[in-house]
C-alpha cells in the first residue's frame, strides 16, 4: 500500500508585512534583512484569529479541489508550533470547523521540520492499511510568539498554513517513496521559547524577561541546518539509486536564503530545480513546504512522475528528507 499526494493547497494571510515596515519598528533596513536572510515581505494574521483559522483555510482548498467531502478523512494531522492554545489541540478545532465528523488526529510539534514528521507519520498510517484518507496540515501564526523588538529574529518569520491529503494507491511507483527522520536533543538551547511550559510556566517574571517569545542562536542553526539538510537530502537520493539529475525539484523548508542556497549547492542542485519563495513569505516554520509544493503545483511546473526531494531543519534539533514521486496531473 503506496500513499499518494492526492491535492494540496494553502492560504496566507491578506496583510503584508514588508521591509520597509519593519525599518518603522526596529533598528534595520531592507539592505540588512535582503542581504542575510533573501526576505523582501511576509504576512501577518490578525490578532484576533488563531492558527487553526489558516489550517482550516489550506484544508478546505484541498478538500475542494479533490471534491472530498469532510467526512470522508479518517484522520487530520496538524505540524504547529503555535497551537491557538495549549489545551485542546488546535487540530480539535480544524475537525469541528470543517466538520470531519468520522476523523480523530492530533498536533504535531516538531518545529520548523513539523510537516515532515506529520507526513511521515501520516504515510505510515495509509501504509499500515488502517486509513483511507489522511489530512495533513502546516500551519503557523509566528507573529504571535514573535518579538517585534528583537531585529534579530523579527525579520524572519510570517503566518501561512498548508496541507495535502494523502490516500491510498496500489501504484508502487508514484508517491512517499522513502524518508529519514532525525532527532538530536543536544540542540535544544539553541531554538527555543523558555516561557509557558511546565519548567517556567507563564507568570509576571516570564512575561517581563520576554520568556514567550523565540529565541535563536543564528550561527549554530545556520550551521547544523545547512550541513543537516544536505547531507540527508543526498542520503535519501543516494540510496534510492538516483542521480541529481533525476530530481525534478529540491523544496527546502525556508528558513534562511543563504541556508537554501548552501544545503542546495551541497548536494549539486542546480538553481532552477530549488523551490524559493522565502522572499514573499519569510519562514512560516511548519507551513513553508507545504506552502512552497502548493504554489510549484499551481504554476504548473509539477508533473505526474517528477521526483521531488523535500527536505527541513527545525528546533530539537530536528532534521529529515522526504523522496516522493508526483502522483497529480
Amino acid at each position: 500500500m503506496r500513499a499518494i499526494i492526492s491535492g494540496v493547497g494553502h492560504y496566507v494571510p491578506d496583510k503584508i508585512l514588508s521591509n520597509s515596515d519593519l525599518e518603522k519598528m526596529v533598528d534595520t533596513d531592507d539592505e540588512w534583512i535582503t542581504s542575510r536572510t533573501g526576505i523582501k515581505e511576509r504576512r501577518i494574521l490578525d490578532k484576533e484569529k488563531g492558527t487553526s483559522y489558516m489550517a482550516t483555510k489550506a484544508a478546505q482548498v484541498v478538500l475542494e479541489e479533490t471534491r472530498t467531502s469532510p467526512e470522508e478523512l479518517d484522520l487530520i494531522l496538524l505540524a504547529t508550533v503555535t497551537p491557538d492554545m495549549p489545551v485542546p489541540s488546535a487540530v480539535s478545532f480544524v475537525q469541528r470547523d470543517l466538520g470531519a465528523s468520522n476523523s480523530w488526529g492530533f498536533d504535531i510539534n516538531g518545529g520548523c521540520t513539523g510537516f515532515m514528521c506529520a507526513l511521515t507519520t501520516g504515510t505510515q498510517f495509509i501504509e499500515s492499511g488502517r486509513h483511507q484518507k489522511v489530512l495533513v496540515i502546516g500551519a503557523d501564526k509566528m507573529s504571535a510568539i514573535t518579538n517585534y523588538e528583537d531585529r534579530t529574529t523579527c525579520v524572519l518569520f510570517g503566518d501561512a498554513a498548508g496541507a495535502v491529503l494523502l490516500e491510498s494507491s496500489g501504484k508502487d511507483d508514484l508517491g512517499i517513496q522513502d524518508f529519514i527522520m532525525h532527532l538530536d536533543g543536544a540542540g535544544a538551547e539553541s531554538l527555543t521559547i523558555a516561557g509557558g511550559g511546565s519548567i517556567y510556566p507563564a507568570s509576571h517574571e516570564t512575561v517581563d524577561k520576554k520568556m514567550h517569545y523565540i529565541y535563536q542562536d543564528g550561527k549554530t542553526v545556520f550551521k547544523h541546518a545547512v550541513v543537516g539538510m544536505a547531507d540527508v537530502s543526498a542520503k535519501i537520493v543516494e540510496r534510492n539509486n538516483l542521480g541529481d539529475n533525476d530530481i525534478r525539484f529540491f523544496i527546502p523548508h525556508q528558513a534562511n536564503y543563504r541556508i537554501i542556497d548552501a544545503a542546495a549547492k551541497k548536494i549539486g542542485l542546480d538553481p532552477e530545480r530549488v523551490v524559493i519563495n522565502i522572499n514573499k513569505y519569510g519562514n512560516t516554520t511548519a507551513a513553508t513546504i507545504p506552502l512552497a509544493m502548493s504554489e510549484t503545483y499551481r504554476s504548473n511546473k509539477l508533473q505526474k512522475g517528477d521526483w521531488v526531494v523535500l527536505a527541513a531543519f527545525g528546533a530539537g534539533f530536528t532534521w529529515g528528507s522526504v523522496l516522493l514521486r508526483w502522483a497529480l496531473d
